[in-house]
């Protein structure tokens, strides 16, 4: 199994170094052609087509990179899910190359672990294999949370600043796009992405559904809410995000005293959690017969599989009593 597993690696190894030098290749000549034309210095096209290629208005999905990895999601509909998981992340990943490098980790973890088991245990590589696949989830996720993190941040601000421009005489769509100019990362992409899909003909109410959409935060349902009810109803729009803002600053300071308080809480899971490892490294350097009663032995392995079921349990439950939502 171990012969087959590393020419299963050796292939998926040379098709990423192959698919890297062709792309390498492709990007090079663009950029070549890129400097002849601004060196003026562009050959003319000796045959010129029928039907010019026009450029898509629309940046859509690449069905020809990783056919396998988007039939693989097309099947079990889970790519959608991941193009929403990126765009939140503010990562310009495609769907196809967060697959393959979930799979890379997958191989890769489940070879680490086939030459430190024993060939009679070897099949429980898959477990921690498996965990290392979500490794690149995991950081696409960590990635989504600093940037809303970030975005809830600048928000209220931002809000404040649409109110005031309206006093000043701007309309709503102009104080949108004067964000993008005077915030920041990730709150200017995502007022200017709105923007300029309004621009483009889209209904507003469209554009800000779609903004809430990519940025699943309560306050931007919150100002969503607001405006279009705003448009549908009439009323003093100004005034209405000066509350707005106002509420989600008063949110923002509750929830910071309330992670401050519940520190210890969830300090002590942390510590919890941890002990038992730090116990097992120790004993494996001091007790080693010890440790290894639970690998070699059937009973032994029965009682560490339940052992981490139990922390695991453990910690979670921890986490979700001192979960408080605001």
């Amino acid at each position: 199994m171990g012969f087959f597993l590393m020419i299963a690696i050796a292939v998926w190894v040379g098709s990423m170094v192959i698919w890297y030098l062709v792309s390498t290749v492709f990007k090079s000549q663009d950029v070549d052609k890129i400097k002849s034309r601004l060196a003026g210095k562009e050959p003319k096209a000796k045959v010129k087509s029928k039907e010019p290629r026009r450029a898509a208005l629309i940046e859509v999905e690449d069905l020809q990179t990783g056919k396998f990895a988007i039939k693989l999601m097309k099947k079990f509909d889970l790519q959608p899910r991941l193009q929403t998981l990126l765009e939140q992340a503010g990562l310009k990943w495609r769907v196809a190359r967060l697959i393959h490098a979930c799979l890379g980790c997958f191989l890769i973890g489940y070879l680490m672990v086939h030459f430190l088991l024993p060939p009679k245990y070897r099949i429980l590589g898959l477990i921690p294999a498996a965990a290392c696949s979500f490794l690149p989830i995991l950081h696409v996720m960590s990635k989504k949370a600093s940037r809303l993190h970030r975005f809830e941040e600048l928000f209220p601000d931002s809000l404040e600043f649409v109110s005031r421009s309206m006093r000043a005489g701007h309309a709503f769509s102009v104080s949108l796009e004067m964000i993008h100019r005077e915030f920041q990362e990730p709150l200017s992409g995502e007022f200017k992405r709105a923007f300029e899909e309004h621009n483009l003909g889209l209904p507003l109410d469209v554009a800000l559904e779609k903004l809430a959409k990519r940025v699943p935060l309560l306050d931007v349902q919150f100002f969503v809410s607001a405006v279009i009810l705003q448009k549908r109803t009439g009323g003093n729009l100004a005034e209405i995000l000066d509350k707005l803002a106002f509420i989600i600053r008063e949110r923002f300071k509750l929830r910071g005293k309330i992670r401050s308080i519940s520190a210890h809480g969830r300090m002590t899971g942390m510590a919890l959690s941890s002990i038992p490892i730090a116990v097992c490294v120790l004993m494996f350097f001091t007790n080693k017969d010890y440790v290894l009663f639970f690998l070699n032995e059937e009973v032994g392995m029965y009682m560490a599989a339940a052992g981490i079921t139990l922390q695991l349990t453990g910690y979670w439950v921890i986490q979700q009593i001192v979960k408080i939502e605001v």
